[in-house]
């Protein structure tokens, strides 16, 4: 079989690998989306209840906008601001069943491995002309193997939390006490309002995440007034912690920030700086802070907004150049690392600054960052239109790139707590910035 008839795997349906799909099917090829949920956007739909910051004129990408409206859709009010479940139902689901990505979704469907045929990570010899070999498993069957010419792989990181332990570790006792922690942004108006009402609950985390949790949380506590709040943090000071407020260019992210810098003021949420959480332990009284017990008093639940990272371990056959903290590609790492850079910092980057020395794999949207939290979704967009331009061998719009963020200064770079991959409701616009094509194939 000539590897160039074999389709685009493109690993994960959310909305990047959507984008991805919808690109390789507006270059005239039949890519395969893989989803290891059950529907699309199965990760979105976890923080479901969450009001994005920005309206939904910067939410969908041009080129799956493109296939939609072929099919008659009706875009949503530009200037409205919908939830994560917004999102997904009412542009992701009518994408899924556009018949040209229907035909090439398997849901329930889980890339368990990556490598070459006839070939482990150590062989070299015409390895950049040798199909991928992509293994997978759909539901409860047996794995089976298919080829790809190419692999995108945009499965995301909110199934791989990062740890409660200020060590990058878990915690000790973290994970004896998993029943008690919850790692994301949980629904706590809603489906776990009976986990929360009435508990003494602490919010680990720094970034976006953490204050809409806080939020929603002190929400409960006017209705369950016996719920008590608390707020950890590592930072030793509360610094920019609240943003850029009324300087945001995005109102609403501005105004999470002013209410969350509220509820401490006034004494409805407890801010506890500089908590370092080396072990958490289970006593009569509750959950104590192992080291914090002056502080932080025994608690009843945790809610763990502290970020995500990448799970490599099924790319382990696949020659991956990742930088060594970071876990991104290393030509994008230096670009994004966030003790230098902040979500609006981030120069314009695609097909290059995301390769491996596996030629034709490539790692899009949140995952690409690895564990630096300033990803916003317009970059994966611009990501995948670049790689897909390479890859059908338009080398001067691979390389081309365009990336608009904001230049509001509200994302500082101290450590990037502000943007956390949690919070991927950060899709925001501000000035173009433009990387001329070198001409290089």
């Amino acid at each position: 079989m000539q590897k160039q008839t074999l389709p685009v795997v493109i690993i994960g349906a959310g909305p990047v690998g959507l984008a991805a799909a919808a690109h390789v099917i507006r270059k005239g090829e039949t890519p395969l989306l893989f989803e290891a949920g059950s529907t699309v956007g199965a990760s979105m739909l976890q923080w479901g209840q969450v009001r994005l910051f920005s309206p939904w004129r910067y939410l969908v990408d041009q080129q799956a906008q493109a296939l939609l409206e072929a099919q008659g859709w009706q875009a949503p009010d530009p200037d409205t601001y919908p939830t994560a479940r917004e999102v997904v139902e009412r542009y992701l689901f009518p994408l899924a069943q556009v018949p040209q990505v229907l035909a090439a979704l398997q849901l329930q469907t889980r890339v368990t491995a990556i490598s070459r045929l006839s070939m482990d990570k150590v062989k070299t010899p015409l390895r950049d002309e040798t199909p991928f070999v992509v293994r997978i498993q759909s539901g409860n069957s047996e794995e089976h193997d298919i080829l790809a010419r190419a692999v995108i792989d945009a499965s995301g990181t909110y199934q791989t939390p990062n740890p409660l332990g200020a060590h990058g570790l878990f915690a000790l006792g973290e994970r004896s006490l998993g029943d008690h922690i919850f790692y994301g942004i949980p629904d706590i108006l809603g489906t776990e309002r009976g986990r929360y009402a009435g508990r003494r609950v602490l919010v680990v985390g720094s970034g976006h995440s953490a204050q809409q949790t806080l939020l929603e949380l002190a929400q409960l506590s006017e209705q369950e007034p016996t719920t008590q709040v608390l707020w950890a943090i590592r930072r030793p000071a509360v610094g920019q912690l609240f943003g850029g407020g009324e300087e945001d260019e995005l109102p609403e992210r501005g105004q999470l920030g002013l209410r969350s810098l509220a509820l401490v003021e006034q004494g409805k949420v407890r801010l506890f700086a500089g908590v370092q959480i080396h072990a958490v332990t289970r006593t009569a009284q509750g959950i104590a802070i192992v080291g914090e017990e002056e502080r932080i008093g025994p608690v009843d639940e945790i809610i763990a907004t502290t970020g995500f990272r990448p799970d490599l371990s099924w790319l382990r056959e696949l020659r991956l150049a990742l930088d060594p903290a970071l876990e991104s590609p290393t030509g994008l790492a230096p670009l994004i690392d966030p003790n230098v850079h902040s979500c609006g910092t981030v120069p314009p980057h695609g097909v290059d600054e995301l390769a491996h020395p596996e030629s034709n794999f490539f790692i899009v949207g949140m995952k690409s960052y690895g564990r630096a939290p300033t990803f916003l979704m317009l970059t994966g967009y611009e990501q995948v239109r670049s790689i897909v331009a390479a890859l059908s061998g338009d080398w001067e719009a691979a390389r081309n790139v365009e990336l608009v963020l904001p230049e509001t200064g509200v994302c500082s770079a101290d450590g990037g707590s502000c943007c956390t991959p949690a919070a991927s409701p950060l899709l925001t616009i501000g000035v173009t910035r433009r990387r001329a094509s070198t001409g290089r194939s």
